[in-house]
């Protein structure tokens, strides 16, 4: 394999200083922010604050969110049903789902003028009170259900048919189908899936700024937007964005230490596992548990969707401009995001990945506003921070994407190099003749994957963004909280909805186009 991957060397090379330099732009913010915190005075009771509603906030999404992801994977690979396959893809929407639109659909829904809230007034009963911590968890769960859904799903769509078919010839019983195949895949997946969900809800920004709903509903990611952006207090900015790296970093290294099933290129449509001996129990409940989560996904979107048809049409100028700003802006971060993802691809296929992978890792520990405020430390003093705010996104949304796309596409790599690599060494295929004719052909629909995610991420992505950039600068999410902030709620309804369509379009277009690209 090594000696096939030789006339790659080009790619692979070109990948060391690309990992280099991530590594360089990462660090280098995060040092600032460091040596900023070293002059910074101690931790105020508000950041302590800040500090355990992060940690309480994230333990308990992603307690519920694994909890809850059990029972619903396991009826979905043991039932066979009409639409399986479209809700088992719909379990990818956290990927490119806009969390403000998600967030404003869960409005919708559960909001004190929501749908439940309404049927509650028919009864006699309170309206829902969504803001504050049950709200922000509500929100978690509604993001990373089906995240963990599709990772237990992965588990056990990965147990033999043969071994469950032989253990039901031999007359074994539910509870020894649970001891003996279930259990032990649970025990290896759900703490990986754990704490990567956990990693994922303490470097929340959107929701905790939607739906906290006051001082003590206070993210470290929101006491670091509210230090820079209303006090512009750097000190404090940088110290808190230092806490929230230490966590961030140790739920990181913990991630490493656990496998994590690869869920997130494949549609998991296969069939489901064939429990013949099972088939008629648990059939009511399976399918109880199937329509509920269903329901949970669905609702928000059909709220959504229902209250905003009727506002598109009447928006604002300022609501297309910001919508043309951020599809020039997820195109050039996808764009980005790939010329960095495809030779370091290319070189962890070959070398050992532990230092590619913390690197990459390193982008998800590492928050978005830490980012951008170590940007703005570094550049304040040579250049306008203001004035870059749209170049620095761009590039932050690229790294942010990077660890999803590493994901998808060295499979893919080294699935070409195995399966084509002699053949052009015969043909003495090297360097871009190689990659061209050899590799790139293999790994099409993985870069159109990769592109479109990356597109998405960035479409709908309200994190950098709303640190420094004036109103001439802002991207649609931005706008579209401008617009809740001024009660303008119509506008906002119809600009979710027009971001919504943006963020699945472009990831359909991409990922549409990387697959016909295969078959051209």
């Amino acid at each position: 394999m090594a000696d096939r991957a030789q006339p790659l060397t080009f790619l692979q090379g070109l990948g060391g200083c690309v990992a280099a330099g991530v590594a360089l732009v990462l660090l280098g913010p995060l040092a600032a922010v460091a040596l900023r915190a070293e002059e910074a005075a101690r931790l105020t009771g508000a950041d302590w604050a800040a500090i355990r509603f992060t940690v309480l906030q994230a333990l308990l999404s992603a307690a519920l969110s694994v909890g809850l992801a059990v029972p619903v994977a396991r009826a979905l690979a043991r039932r066979v049903f009409p639409g399986r396959r479209l809700l088992v893809t719909l379990m990818g929407a956290p990927f490119i789902l806009p969390v403000i639109v998600a967030v404003f659909g869960l409005l919708a829904v559960f909001g004190r003028n929501g749908w439940f809230s309404q049927a509650l007034d028919l009864v006699g009963l309170p309206p829902i009170e969504i803001y504050g911590l049950h709200g922000v968890v509500l929100a978690h769960v509604f993001f990373n259900l089906p995240l963990a859904v599709r990772l237990f799903l992965q588990g056990w769509l990965a147990i033999p048919t043969e071994r469950v078919r032989l253990a039901s010839s031999l007359g074994f019983t539910a509870r020894d189908i649970r001891r003996h195949f279930e259990l032990p895949m649970l025990r290896a997946t759900a703490p990986g899936a754990f704490l990567v969900i956990f990693l994922i809800c303490t470097s929340s920004f959107a929701v905790a700024l939607i739906l906290g709903g006051g001082p003590r509903a206070t993210t470290i990611e929101l006491a670091i937007y509210q230090a820079f952006r209303f006090d512009f207090d750097l000190g404090r900015a940088a110290m808190l964005g230092a806490v929230q790296v230490g966590i961030c970093a140790v739920a990181a290294l913990l991630v490493l230490r656990f496998a994590i099933p690869r869920a997130l290129g494949g549609s998991l449509d296969r069939e489901p596992m064939q429990w013949e001996a099972f088939a008629g129990r648990g059939r009511f409940a399976d399918g109880l548990i199937i329509l509920l989560a269903a329901l949970f996904l669905v609702l928000p979107l059909l709220a959504l969707v229902g209250r905003g048809v009727d506002a598109m049409a009447g928006l604002p100028p300022s609501v297309w401009h910001a919508a043309l700003r951020s599809l020039v802006l997820a195109t050039a971060s996808a764009a980005l995001a790939l010329a960095l993802a495809l030779p370091m691809a290319a070189l962890m296929a070959r070398r050992t990945r532990t230092g590619l992978e913390l690197i990459g890792a390193l982008s998800i520990a590492i928050s978005p506003l830490v980012i951008g405020t170590g940007a703005f430390l570094i550049l304040n003093p040579i250049a306008n921070p203001v004035a870059l705010t749209l170049p620095i996104t761009g590039l932050v949304n690229a790294l942010m994407s990077l660890p999803f796309l590493l994901r998808a596409l060295l499979p893919a790599i080294q699935q070409a190099e195995a399966s084509q690599g002699r053949l052009a060494d015969a043909l003495g295929l090297k360097g871009v003749d190689r990659l061209r004719h050899a590799i790139l052909p293999r790994i099409w629909p993985s870069l159109g994957f990769g592109a479109g995610l990356s597109a998405a991420l960035s479409m709908g992505d309200l994190g950098v963004i709303a640190l420094f950039s004036s109103p001439a600068q802002g991207t649609l999410p931005l706008e579209m909280y401008r617009l809740m902030g001024s009660y303008r709620t119509d506008d906002a309804q119809g600009a979710a909805l027009l971001l919504l369509a943006l963020s699945l379009a472009l990831f359909w277009v991409f990922d549409r186009g990387g697959r016909l690209r295969a078959t051209a």
